[in-house]
């Protein structure tokens, strides 16, 4: 009888290119959720009995259930994103002996990217303006109604200065953005020193910005910061953009905030639920664009991601360095 082949379970389709890679691999037994729609917890958990590695997203929860469903052989466990607030880290290294890879770096470029392009709708009303067309209700060109606003001379203020933070800062520089702020858990004056950027508190930015871009990692400090107290602190015509986690905003609160005019719009690529729903009053709110978590959504971007990911697994299944491995 042959050796068993180690088992690599993946709980999504890939993109193409990783995809092809997936079916072209000989070192392990690749069992698949080939489909754009997220694995139910019961298939999930029968994977996680024969899984040597497991590829998964933002989407699969991997806490104590999941460790105790999986068997012995189970060494290491890979995510598909930066973020990895959906592996209870703390049972991981409780179980002992399971890795954890992520994909960092990969997805910079498209997530900046993103940020800007929701900065602009929100500035330049598109929301407003797309349902103008799409109603048939457009009428001839006018001087005074529909108007946006420029970044020119304004005040960016970046919550989280990453790389994607960073990132975000230099591409909005370009629209004229005059001053910088940025606040986290720490000054990072080797990133903000090319960009002019000054560490503030989180008032003095969210009293000071015109332009507040959220760009950090969900945690117990992040939670629901912005929250009813932050909106308050804010200027009434000030644009929110949030390209990190959907948790880091209270939706209730920022429902409020824009119902009485506390900020001027928001403009979110992660909410909670995802995928929200169509009839959420932030949904169809004008003043309130949402995008269904695109951030990292380019060709180049979710293959990088997706091969890192694979490439973490198949490290982890044999007993190797991982490329980009979370320290337990």
């Amino acid at each position: 009888m042959p050796p068993r082949l180690p088992v690599l379970f993946v709980t999504r389709e890939l993109p193409s290119l990783a995809q092809k890679r997936l079916h072209e691999l000989t070192s392990v037994q690749v069992q698949q959720h080939n489909s754009v729609h997220a694995v139910d917890r019961p298939q999930l958990l029968e994977a996680a009995r024969e899984a040597d590695g497991i590829v998964c997203l933002l989407s699969d929860t991997i806490d104590a259930e999941f460790l105790q469903a999986a068997g012995t052989q189970l060494k290491v466990v890979s995510t598909v994103s930066v973020g990895y607030d959906h592996v209870d880290v703390g049972a991981l290294k409780s179980h002992g002996g399971i890795r954890l890879g992520y994909t960092p770096n990969v997805l910079t470029d498209a997530t900046a990217d993103t940020t800007v392009l929701l900065a602009l709708m929100a500035s330049r009303r598109a929301k407003e303006a797309l349902h103008i067309v799409s109603s048939g209700n457009g009428s001839q060109f006018s001087l005074s109604r529909g108007l946006g606003v420029q970044f020119m001379g304004k005040t960016l203020g970046i919550v989280g200065f990453g790389r994607i933070g960073c990132a975000t800062a230099a591409r909005l520089q370009a629209f004229g953005i005059s001053t910088v702020l940025y606040s986290g858990s720490r000054p990072h004056e080797e990133r903000a020193q090319p960009l002019g950027a000054q560490y503030v508190s989180f008032d003095r930015l969210l009293a000071e910005s015109d332009l507040v871009c959220i760009s950090c990692p969900l945690n117990d400090n992040t939670k629901g910061m912005f929250d009813k107290r932050a909106f308050e602190m804010m200027k009434s015509s000030a644009i929110l953009v949030n390209t990190a986690r959907g948790a880091i905003v209270n939706q209730d609160d920022l429902l409020e905030a824009l119902d009485q005019g506390q900020i001027a719009h928001a403009a979110l690529d992660v909410t909670v639920p995802e995928p929200i729903p169509k009839d959420h009053p932030l949904v169809v709110h004008p003043r309130c664009t949402i995008l269904p978590h695109i951030g990292s959504a380019t060709e180049e971007t979710r293959n990088a991601m997706a091969n890192l990911a694979i490439d973490n697994a198949l490290a982890g299944i044999f007993g190797e360095p991982l490329k980009a491995e979370v320290a337990l």
